[in-house]
């Protein structure tokens, strides 16, 4: 799933928020980054798009925790050949879902990807979506 920028003179193009969420809607592995206290957690996990929000099935800990607190949280999702690449920034905070909702799940493709039991879901609902797309241009031999 890549495009150019159409302004062949500038390497970067930012995308609108439309399709930073069709970008999101055809993912499902993400970054999570979340402060806790005095500590910046980063943890990769696999998501869903629900309505306007992104759903993410977890288990007790560090998660839960951040959405108990109100942390400020962004989830990243990119791509990236050698010529083009993107990058889609969704920041706001999670909460946890009520037993009650977790119905909104019912029908969605989202699994986790490890086996291990997540009886818990929390959402993001961001307040704020960026992203961008790049022209590379990657030289032979060129490492980074």
């Amino acid at each position: 799933m890549s495009t150019l920028p159409s302004d062949d003179t500038d390497p970067v193009e930012v995308l609108s928020v439309e399709e930073c969420w069709s970008l999101l809607r055809g993912e499902e592995f993400a970054r999570l980054a979340y402060r806790l206290v005095d500590e910046v957690h980063l943890v990769p996990l696999n998501y869903v798009v629900e309505g306007d929000g992104l759903l993410i099935r977890t288990a007790s800990g560090n998660k839960l925790l951040a959405a108990a607190l109100h942390s400020d949280v962004a989830l990243e999702i990119d791509w990236h050949d050698d010529t083009s690449a993107w990058s889609v920034v969704a920041r706001g905070r999670l909460r946890r879902l009520e037993e009650h909702e977790h119905h909104r799940l019912d029908g969605l493709p989202q699994q986790p990807w490890v086996p291990t039991l997540k009886y818990d879901v929390v959402e993001l609902v961001p307040s704020v979506v960026t992203g961008r797309r790049f022209r590379l241009e990657r030289h032979a031999g060129s490492t980074a």
